[in-house]
C-alpha cells in the first residue's frame, strides 16, 4: 500500500486560475479534502466526519480573510483562526500542506512520533491553539483577542467550534463573558453539522434554537449554509459592518461532505435513533477507495468547467485485502457485558454517560435497560454532579467518559460527591498514554493521583477481561465507598494469564512470572504486557524478574507486600501514569511503613513529561517504556539482544 498527496503545485495552480470564484473555492476544498482522506487512512486513526464539514469554511477564511499569509505566521498584527474542538485538524494540515505552511512529509505522518498530533498542538507550524479538550475555544479566543486590544495590535480572532461543543457549560460562560467584557474583535463559527460522534446532537442533548439562546447573550448571530462560498463571502462582509458586539455564525454543514457515503448516516438506527459511522477511524479499504474515486471525479469535473489543465491526481494503491475479525481482547467489552448481567440481580446501579456510549461499550446496557440509562452529552461537570443527586437519593451511579475529561474537568465536582459520603463509581475510560495518536488531550496520565487523593476512594485497574468484571462486580456489590474503574480504551496487546488459584481481593496483586533478581509491580494490560516482554528479554541473560500485576492502585495489604518482597533486593514499578501520584508513590509508603526499604533499591518508571504522539510502540519507546527498554533499565546492559555477550558480563560479574 502506498500514499500520494496531490501536489502543492496543482493547489497553486488552481489559486492563480481565473474564473468562477465559487467552484474555485468548492475545487481547493474538495483537493484538500483528497489529501484528508489519504493522510487519515495511512494514520490508521483520525476524525473525517468534521475534517470533511469544516472544510468548507476553513478554506475560505484562510484564501480570502485571513492576513496570515501576506503578514507571517509570527506577526502580533496576523488574524487569529484555529479550531476548539480540534476533529477537524487533518483537514486543516490538509489546508496548510495546500498554502505552503506545513511540508508534505508531515502531513503523511500524521498521528507519528514527531510527525502532526491527533488534536491540535501549537508545536506545529500555525497552530494558534492547542485543542480536544472541548468547551474552552471561546475564552481563548477572547483572551486572544483582549490582548490584540492591549497591545494596539490588527487583526481579527476567528473560533471554530462544535455543535455538540455546545453542550459544555464552559462555553455558555465565555459567550455571556466575551458580551459582558465588550470583547468585539471575537467571530466564533460553528461547524453545524448536526452529528457529535456517533448520534444526532439532538437527539443527544438537544441545543437548539442555537441562535436565540446565543443572541440572547449579546452577540450578533447569523445562520447559513456553510458549504455555499458566495453565501460565506456575504456574510463576512456583513460581519465586518458589526463593531459594537461580538459575533457568531451558525454554519450548517453536512458532516463528511464531498463523500456522498460518508455525508450519510448508517441505514440502521439505534433505539430509534440514526447512527453516524465516520466520525472518527481510518475507512477500510473498500471505502478508501471509493472515497478517492468520488473526490476525483468532482475534482476533474470542476476542473474542466473552470478550464484549468487537468489536475494532477495521484495514484493511491490498496492491498485490497479483505477485513478480517482480529481475536483482541477489549476490557471494556468484559465492562459492558458485566454490566448488562449485574442488572437483572441489582436494581440500584443506573449508568451515566457523557455522549461515548459506542467507545465505552454501554449501547448494549443502554439497549437491555433504557430506564436505567442517562445520558448528559459532552456536559462532564452536569453528569457528576448529577449523579451526586442521584446517590443522595439511595441509588448507585455509574458515571462513565474519558478518563482525562472525568478525573480533571469534573473533579471539584467529585470532590463534593465524595464529601457527602455516597458511594457513586466513576468509571474512567482511556486511561493511560496508549493510543497515543489522538495526542496529549486524550491521553490520561494524571488521574490517578487526582482521585488519589480522596480518602474515600478505591482506584482499581484490571489487567484482563475476568478481573474487569470482578471489579465492576466489587464496585457494584462489594464496595462501601466511592469506586474507580480505570480501563483502557483499546485492544490488549495480549491476554494477560492469571494464575488459576488468583482470587481478586483487596490490596492483594497477583504474580505472573518467577524471579528473584528483581521485582516489577505493573498494572493494566498494556504495561502488564510491556512487562512481560521485559522479563522475556531479561531471561535471555539468566536474569529472573518477577513481575506481579497489582489491580489496586491506592490500597495494599501490607501483609501480602511484605511477603512478596521479602527476598527483593531491587523493586520496580510500571506507572502507566506520571511519575508523581501513582501506585509507585503508594508502594513507596506501604514499604517504608512494613520496614522493606532498608537495603534495597526502589525505582519507578512512569511519565516526567507529556506524553507524546504517535502510534503505541513509538511512544513507548519514546519514554523507554516498551519492553526492551524496560530490560535495560532494570540490567543496566545497553544491547540486551546480544544474549551472548551479556552473559558473558554477568559471569564476569559473579563473584567466584
Amino acid at each position: 500500500m502506498f500514499y500520494n498527496l496531490i501536489k502543492k503545485s496543482e493547489f497553486d495552480k488552481v489559486k492563480s486560475h481565473g474564473g468562477d470564484w465559487a467552484k474555485r473555492m468548492k475545487l481547493f476544498a474538495d483537493m484538500c479534502r483528497y489529501n484528508t482522506l489519504v493522510a487519515v487512512k495511512k494514520a490508521g486513526s483520525g476524525h473525517l466526519g468534521s475534517s470533511l464539514s469544516a472544510m468548507d469554511i476553513v478554506t475560505y477564511l484562510y484564501l480570502n480573510e485571513l492576513n496570515v499569509l501576506e503578514v507571517g505566521l509570527n506577526s502580533p498584527d496576523r488574524d487569529i483562526y484555529f479550531s476548539s474542538k480540534g476533529h477537524d485538524v487533518p483537514g486543516l494540515y490538509s489546508l496548510f500542506y495546500a498554502l505552503g505552511i506545513l511540508p508534505e512529509e508531515k502531513l503523511l505522518m500524521l498521528r507519528r512520533l514527531h510527525g502532526l498530533d491527533g488534536h491540535p498542538e501549537v508545536r506545529q507550524p500555525g497552530i494558534e491553539a492547542s485543542t480536544g479538550s472541548l468547551g474552552m475555544g471561546i475564552s481563548k479566543a477572547k483572551g486572544m483577542a483582549w490582548a490584540k486590544t492591549y497591545n494596539r495590535n490588527k487583526g481579527n480572532v476567528y473560533v471554530l467550534t462544535g455543535d455538540g461543543e455546545f453542550q459544555e457549560g464552559q462555553i455558555w460562560e465565555s459567550l455571556q463573558a466575551t458580551a459582558h467584557q465588550k470583547v468585539n474583535n471575537v467571530t466564533a463559527i460553528m461547524d453545524h453539522n448536526k452529528y457529535q460522534t456517533d448520534m444526532l446532537v439532538a437527539d443527544v442533548n438537544n441545543i437548539e434554537d442555537v441562535v436565540t439562546k446565543v443572541s440572547a447573550f449579546g452577540w450578533y448571530v447569523v445562520r447559513i449554509n456553510g458549504h455555499d462560498f458566495n453565501e460565506l463571502k456575504k456574510t463576512f462582509d456583513t460581519l465586518k459592518k458589526v463593531s459594537d458586539t461580538p459575533k457568531m455564525i451558525i454554519a450548517d454543514t453536512i458532516k463528511g461532505k464531498g463523500v456522498s457515503f460518508m455525508e450519510k448516516p448508517l441505514t440502521e438506527t439505534f433505539q430509534g435513533r440514526t447512527l453516524y459511522k465516520w466520525h472518527s477511524g481510518a475507512p477500510d479499504d473498500e471505502s478508501y477507495t471509493k472515497g478517492l474515486n468520488e473526490l476525483s471525479e468532482s475534482i476533474n469535473k470542476l476542473a474542466q468547467e473552470l478550464g484549468i489543465d487537468k489536475i494532477e491526481i495521484p495514484e493511491n494503491k490498496t492491498e485490497g485485502k479483505v477485513a478480517t475479525k482480529l481475536d483482541k481482547e477489549f476490557v471494556t467489552d468484559a465492562y459492558g457485558e458485566a454490566l448488562v448481567e449485574l442488572a437483572k440481580t441489582n436494581k440500584k446501579f443506573v449508568v451515566l454517560d457523557g455522549d461515548l456510549s459506542a467507545d465505552c461499550k454501554l449501547r448494549n446496557f443502554e439497549k437491555t435497560y433504557p430506564d436505567r440509562f442517562i445520558e448528559n452529552g459532552i456536559a462532564e461537570q452536569d453528569m457528576v454532579s448529577m449523579a451526586g443527586g442521584l446517590a443522595r437519593m439511595g441509588l448507585i451511579p455509574i458515571v462513565n467518559t474519558f478518563a482525562s475529561f472525568l478525573a480533571a474537568r469534573a473533579n471539584e465536582q467529585i470532590y463534593n460527591n465524595a464529601g457527602e459520603k455516597t458511594k457513586i463509581i466513576y468509571t474512567c475510560h482511556f486511561a493511560g498514554m496508549i493510543p497515543a495518536g489522538p495526542g496529549k488531550s486524550h491521553q490520561s496520565v494524571r488521574d490517578i493521583s487526582l482521585f488519589g487523593a480522596l480518602p474515600n476512594v478505591t482506584i482499581i485497574q484490571p489487567c484482563n477481561a475476568q478481573e474487569t468484571k470482578w471489579a465492576t462486580d466489587y464496585c457494584i456489590n462489594v464496595a462501601e465507598e466511592n469506586c474507580v474503574l480505570r480501563l483502557v480504551i483499546g485492544p490488549s496487546p495480549e491476554r494477560i494469564q492469571l494464575p488459576e488459584d488468583y482470587k481478586f481481593k483487596v490490596g492483594v496483586g497477583a504474580q505472573l512470572t518467577e524471579g528473584n533478581d528483581a521485582i516489577l509491580f505493573g498494572y493494566g494490560p498494556v504495561m502488564l504486557h510491556e512487562a512481560l516482554v521485559a522479563a522475556d528479554y531479561l531471561k535471555k541473560i539468566r536474569f529472573g524478574l518477577k513481575v506481579v500485576n497489582m489491580p489496586w492502585l491506592n490500597k495494599i495489604d501490607l501483609n501480602w507486600l511484605k511477603d512478596i518482597v521479602k527476598d527483593q533486593k531491587r523493586i520496580f514499578v510500571l506507572e502507566d501514569h506520571s511519575a508523581i501520584g501513582g501506585l509507585g508513590d503508594r508502594l513507596l509508603n506501604a514499604l517504608k511503613e512494613i520496614n522493606e526499604l532498608d537495603g534495597k533499591e526502589f525505582t519507578n518508571f512512569g511519565l516526567r513529561e507529556y506524553p507524546e504522539c504517535g502510534t503505541p510502540l513509538e511512544v513507548l519507546e519514546y519514554h523507554q517504556l516498551d519492553g526492551k527498554s524496560l530490560a535495560k533499565r532494570i540490567s543496566g546492559v545497553k544491547d540486551i539482544e546480544t544474549a551472548e555477550a551479556v552473559k558473558q558480563k554477568y559471569t564476569a560479574d559473579a563473584p567466584q
